[in-house]
């Protein structure tokens, strides 16, 4: 989602969007670049004997536009990922474009099918950071009627439809100010980012029908670097976060936090070099945003991989 989100707020009454939705690949400019790990400057880097070497996502889920913020299911069959289909446009030059935003896909005797976008809003909205549990999408917002510049939104699966969109309320996105989260699998509670002056990882618990105030995830969030974009596993037994490499590498990367007696353990640095955003299948498989960068630190596009447990 750092792409989408740069910042600012759109004022965005009227624009209705009744056109059917374009094909994602004819937005894409006739020049791009579509970067392969054979010309990657800066390929991820993995620290850990548990995975296999990261690679592009099999299918047609990868183009030379930009496919950032993945969730995958717990049983792998399901991804959701944001797309964008040019990095230097801007985000509101995005709004208008009719692919930008949130797209899925599902898994067919082993093979990805072709994505399709979800629509979440009648009028012009621009969505990002799928997390799913259950029937219900938490996603981001840019959109009119918010509490702030980006709110959290909520929808509802129904007979294979996104329905029933709503606000997440003003506590999440007004008092608390919540960014990317994950809830619990058990559903009582929520890691999240927050837009302080400094990123850390924050926790929600959920009682009486409402979130707690947040605190910070001691043992993660008090180590003096940023953190954000937390994942926790399916077993509630491992925390996966974004974070400023701490071994030298340019760019975000992956981390991981192992539940201990005493809380939270260590964070170890799984993949480096621009990799950020993990998110877990029940059998361990590392889904992730790999973005592709020049040598001039001018980024080109992006692509979802995966590090397979071995």
């Amino acid at each position: 989602m750092r792409i989408l989100f740069l910042g600012f707020f759109i004022f965005l009454w009227g624009c209705s969007q009744e056109t059917p939705i374009p094909d994602r690949y004819d937005k894409i400019p006739a020049d791009a670049v579509k970067v392969t790990p054979e010309n990657d400057k800066f390929p991820p880097v993995l620290h850990s004997s548990l995975w296999e070497d990261p690679v592009p996502l099999k299918g047609p889920v990868n183009t030379a536009g930009a496919e950032d913020s993945p969730f995958i299911l717990p049983d792998g069959n399901t991804l959701f990922f944001f797309f964008t289909p040019d990095v230097d446009v801007p985000a509101n030059e995005q709004l208008l474009d009719g692919v930008t935003g949130i797209w899925w896909t599902h898994k067919v005797g082993g093979e990805w099918q072709e994505p399709e976008r979800i629509i979440l809003s009648d009028d012009v909205a621009l969505d990002g950071a799928p997390f799913v549990l259950g029937d219900t999408l938490w996603f981001a917002s840019i959109r009119s009627g918010n509490y702030g510049e980006v709110d959290i939104y909520r929808a509802v699966l129904k007979n294979g439809v996104w329905t029933d969109v709503r606000n997440a309320g003003s506590l999440l996105n007004q008092v608390y100010d919540v960014g990317e989260l994950h809830i619990t699998a058990t559903g009582d509670t929520m890691y999240c980012g927050r837009p302080l002056e400094e990123r850390d990882i924050w926790m929600l618990t959920r009682s009486g029908g409402s979130w707690s105030e947040p605190v910070l995830v001691s043992g993660v969030s008090d180590s003096g670097h940023s953190e954000d974009q937390p994942f926790i596993t399916e077993d509630g037994n491992e925390l996966w976060f974004t974070g400023q490499s701490r071994l030298g590498y340019p760019g975000p990367a992956i981390f991981r936090s192992v539940l201990t007696d005493s809380g939270w353990g260590e964070p170890e640095e799984i993949i480096s070099n621009f990799s950020g955003e993990p998110t877990l299948d029940r059998e361990g498989n590392i889904y992730f945003v790999h973005h592709f960068y020049s040598e001039d630190m001018k980024m080109i596009e992006a692509d979802i991989y995966v590090c397979y447990r071995k």
